[in-house]
């Protein structure tokens, strides 16, 4: 319940709501600060119609972000959506997509590492990948590969 009082009227009353088996109704909104009658207006209270409309666009952003393959931001998933006959602001998709947490994936642009036409001398391969020695301290071998480091 941290951080409750400092929340608008719905949040505390969907606190409420899911103690209402163990508390009192009337002593939770008294300690909430809010009105019992609003309390129970909100409980027999259908949904908004931009709430139904919010939930159905949230199936087509999801939709969206997977045909996409998770690739396209915001004003592309707009127009994506355009495309496919929902009308919606840029902004309400953006908001929606934050709410969903739903981000885009950045790709990365191929960096070569490796310089293989230089001038330099190359060592000699004296193993000629026959890694069997017959004793210790006959072959020492060691790996180049380099580790993925996060972005």
């Amino acid at each position: 319940m941290h951080g409750v009082f400092r929340e608008g009227v719905a949040v505390k009353y969907r606190q409420i709501e899911s103690m209402r088996q163990n508390y009192a109704v009337a002593l939770m909104c008294r300690s909430l600060g809010v009105s019992e009658c609003g309390y129970h207006a909100w409980r027999g209270r259908q949904p908004s119609k931009r709430s139904l409309e919010n939930a159905r666009l949230e199936v087509e952003i999801l939709a969206a972000h997977q045909r996409t393959r998770e690739s396209y931001s915001a004003e592309r998933l707009h127009s994506d959506l355009a495309d496919h006959g929902v009308q919606t602001s840029p902004y309400r998709v953006r908001k929606l997509r934050k709410k969903l947490g739903l981000r885009c994936k950045q790709k990365r642009k191929f960096k070569v590492t490796t310089d293989s036409r230089h001038k330099l001398p190359v060592a000699p391969n004296l193993l000629n990948r026959e890694f069997a020695v017959t004793a210790p301290n006959k072959a020492w071998v060691s790996d180049i590969s380099v580790p993925q480091q996060a972005a």
